[in-house]
């Protein structure tokens, strides 16, 4: 008898912390509520950009998490944010998750992350009119050179890693390291070739001479690192929606 009342207790004990865990879910607190927050920065063409004329958005980005809303049959809305704080957003419940991010170490320490549906290598670039003077990485790391990246972003990490040397610029979003090269204020920026193909059409830029692509990275959602309800659903969504092409699909719309 004491055996078996030890069992049910036990049995209690776990459905509790079940429901608890349930309970606590952000998954729970979207379908009461029926809105599915999103943090994103829309500063990243094509993945999330911001139209300040309307305060909408549009893109890769946009287009999943709207997806997304509409399987879980709510609305989705999407919570301003810059890169500097996007992980600490999550961690605060701001927002339920966030649009496309790196994969890096420093966020996992404190983020979930989704499973990956897309991903990105980096390269160094810059204008038509400078290229000549750069041949290589090397040519990059040097005293006198200008490297611009925005605050808080996996490529402000990078530029310092990869150009000790040279005198690394930061500027805080909204604005963006492109720009201080694109204004001559910088010679050097380093971006996704996501990012890069957008702004190779749209400004002229170019990649950096004799450059090959760096740290390849797998992109995916952040989300908060407890919640294995609400990771567990996004995860097995991301499967479904990549066996049913729309990941497929939506790459191809924006040209990725």
């Amino acid at each position: 008898m004491k055996h078996w009342m030890t069992t049910i207790a036990a049995g209690a004990v776990c459905l509790s912390m079940t429901a608890a865990a349930q309970a606590q879910s952000a998954l729970n607190e979207i379908l009461d509520d029926g809105v599915l927050k999103v943090g994103t920065t829309g500063d990243w063409n094509p993945m999330s950009l911001r139209d300040p004329a309307t305060n909408s958005y549009k893109g890769f980005d946009i287009d999943v998490m709207t997806e997304l809303a509409n399987d879980l049959g709510v609305t989705v809305e999407f919570v301003p944010a810059d890169w500097k704080t996007l992980v600490n957003g999550v961690v605060a419940g701001k927002y339920h998750m966030t649009g496309s991010a790196s994969i890096s170490p420093p966020r996992m320490k404190v983020a979930g992350f989704s499973e990956s549906y897309i991903a990105v290598e980096i390269y160094p670039f810059t204008t038509p009119d400078l290229a000549e003077r750069f041949d290589g990485y090397d040519s990059i790391n040097q005293p006198g050179v200008k490297v611009a990246t925005t605050l808080g972003t996996t490529f402000e990490g990078l530029a310092r890693e990869w150009f000790p040397e040279a005198e690394i610029k930061v500027v805080e979003a909204p604005a963006r390291g492109f720009q201080e090269v694109l204004a001559g204020r910088a010679e050097v920026f380093i971006t996704s070739n996501i990012e890069g193909a957008t702004l190779e059409e749209k400004f002229g830029v170019v990649r950096v001479p004799g450059t090959e692509p760096r740290s390849p990275s797998p992109i995916a959602m952040l989300l908060p690192q407890a919640d294995q309800v609400w990771i567990n659903y996004v995860n097995n969504w991301v499967k479904l929606k990549q066996a049913q092409g729309f990941f497929d699909a939506t790459k191809a719309k924006w040209g990725l």
